[in-house]
């Protein structure tokens, strides 16, 4: 550092003696960074300048508000939210979040989205995809698969296919060391040096699943050129069909925020094939076409979910509707493709569970489309606590689910039966009383 530095070594030091930048990114998908910020129970600080929907934290207990369980906001490290900007555009889009765990930019890029588009939020450890799972359910994520694969076996599914894949590659977190103490005795020049051929691996595995005309993301929270610039020039060595757009390279010294890389890179829109054996080459606009994921009809189930649908609606979802031999059922919406045979623990929206006889509503589906339940208790900050605990409400309404909401916001389910609404908020998801 004291060679990239120079005369600047001093105040990156000293950058390590001040406390950890805290950001907090609003879920756009719920309402608009002015609402909440007029809405906000805690002090908001300056706007974070390369995210708009974002501001600067002072206190740490935010996670705890009924906000954040209704999903208006997702707590980030303000650099991290860098990739925002270079990702701006993806609507409608073929989108892949390579390495996606814990969700803090799978969820940023589903808010560009709009619910547009596809997205799919791989993670290959599986005790950490069920966290990206739950983000991602707490966000309100309508048009979002999580998977738990390697990157290799992905790549073999979908040759040619994505718009946009990120790569937020595991890396030797120098951008952590005030935020996770445990980062800096685990930090060697053998670790980055391991990491630096683990990212390798994976993107050139992104390379191939790019469609052409697409783009790569590639980001970080180190330092080490090994596995920055230099992971970028050697990716581009190998791979000629792509180009650099632009990079960012944020310092704790120059900026509010702990340090980020990110690298926008291009793949070209037409590859040139070579010449058969007679005859000349041709440039060829490449995308695969991959089939669109198999959905399991099951009729009573589907009757059931049906009939729920419109006394909890009034009116249709938009999507299909795919049943699991153990009675899951979920939205899928369209142009997913076929995740058959991968370990998939979301495919678009989980709606709920049909035990042979009735439907029972999932969490998620409140999550993502509650705010349009015909039946809605609406709980101030302070009454919403209760529900959080797992107590019972009381409500004047009709008997039949409802949608239990902070303010306007939902938190999960209820079912009223005689004025009394039973609580139906998961119970991993409560909080400890």
């Amino acid at each position: 550092m004291k060679e990239r530095q120079g005369v600047d070594l001093p105040a990156f030091l000293a950058s390590y003696e001040k406390p950890p930048e805290r950001g907090l990114r609003v879920n756009t998908l719920k309402l608009s960074a002015e609402e909440f910020a007029a809405r906000a129970p805690f002090p908001l600080g300056e706007r974070v300048p390369w995210e708009k929907n974002a501001f600067y934290l002072s206190e740490e207990k935010t996670g705890a508000d009924p906000y954040h369980f209704a999903g208006l906001y997702y707590l980030q490290e303000p650099s991290a939210m860098a990739v925002g900007k270079l990702s701006a555009g993806c609507s409608k889009m073929r989108v892949l979040d390579l390495c996606a765990a814990p969700g803090g930019k799978t969820t940023q890029i589903a808010a560009q989205m709009k619910g547009e588009g596809i997205l799919i939020a791989n993670e290959i450890n599986f005790a950490r995809a069920k966290i990206l799972l739950q983000n991602a359910e707490r966000m309100g994520i309508a048009n979002c698969a999580v998977t738990s694969a390697s990157p290799e076996s992905l790549t073999t599914r979908f040759p040619a296919f994505f718009d946009l894949i990120l790569v937020d590659a595991p890396c030797s977190g120098e951008g952590m060391f005030k935020k996770e103490p445990n980062a800096v005795p685990e930090w060697s020049e053998a670790n980055v040096a391991m990491c630096a051929a683990r990212q390798r691996a994976i993107l050139d595995c992104a390379a191939e699943m790019t469609a052409a005309g697409g783009h790569l993301l590639y980001s970080t929270c180190t330092f080490a050129e090994e596995e920055d610039e230099w992971q970028i020039e050697e990716f581009l060595k190998r791979h000629s069909e792509f180009s650099l757009v632009k990079a960012h390279k944020l310092y704790p010294h120059i900026c509010r925020g702990e340090g980020h890389f990110c690298a926008l890179l291009e793949k070209k829109e037409f590859i040139f094939c070579p010449p058969p054996a007679s005859g000349g080459g041709e440039g060829v606009r490449h995308r695969s076409a991959v089939k669109p994921y198999p959905i399991c009809k099951n009729s009573a189930a589907e009757r059931a979910f049906r009939t729920f649908e419109a006394d909890f609606f009034g009116e249709p979802l938009t999507g299909l509707v795919h049943t699991l031999g153990d009675g899951r059922m979920y939205l899928v919406p369209a142009g997913m493709p076929d995740l058959s045979g991968l370990s998939l623990l979301r495919l678009g929206v989980e709606l709920g569970e049909f035990d042979g006889k009735i439907f029972k509503p999932a969490h998620a589906l409140a999550m993502a489309f509650g705010d349009w339940a015909k039946r809605k208790v609406f709980l101030t900050r302070a009454e919403s606590e209760r529900y959080l605990r797992g107590e019972t409400l009381t409500a004047d309404l009709p008997n039949g689910w409802c949608t239990v909401c902070v303010e306007k916001f939902p938190l999960g389910l209820g079912k009223c039966v005689g004025g009394t609404v039973k609580n139906h908020l998961p119970k991993g998801l409560r909080k400890v009383k």
